[in-house]
């Protein structure tokens, strides 16, 4: 990665946090790799925590990775609504979660970065329109 940022979507946070998730050692092996603090932003956090809960994880780990500064809320959405919006109303038809839509809002101000993912909606997003999104994944 050079350096690059990483920007985390919340599958891999779910994966590293819980043992019996398929992309476990996959998620460890990348926190492992990376170069904290991991940027993400709040839908994605709200994400992780309801999915690790629903999975018999719990959300307080996903919380203890703020604490610890492994990952760190680097986007306030009010300043991006229309960009947002856009991304969202292009990719209706996959549909674009508001989480997915923040993450490649993320990307395209953050030139030089990757994002760390598990869902594979990431292989049709594009930021600026056109461009391919460097993608850390388990496929």
């Amino acid at each position: 990665m050079n350096g690059d940022i990483v920007l985390v979507d919340a599958g891999p946070v779910v994966a590293f946090l819980i043992r019996d998730d398929a992309h476990h050692p996959w998620a460890k092996e990348q926190f492992a790799h990376a170069h904290p603090p991991l940027l993400t932003c709040e839908p994605v956090l709200s994400e992780a925590c309801h999915v690790a809960n629903r999975l018999g994880g719990d959300a307080i780990k996903v919380m203890e990775l703020m604490e610890k500064k492994v990952l760190e809320v680097a986007f306030t959405m009010e300043d991006h609504i229309p960009e947002l919006l856009a991304l969202m109303r292009r990719y209706r038809d996959v549909p674009m979660s508001l989480a997915d839509a923040c993450l490649v809002r993320m990307s395209e101000l953050h030139r030089r970065c990757h994002v760390m993912t598990t869902d594979s909606d990431f292989r049709l997003y594009r930021r600026n329109a056109r461009q391919v999104i460097p993608l850390l994944a388990p496929w």
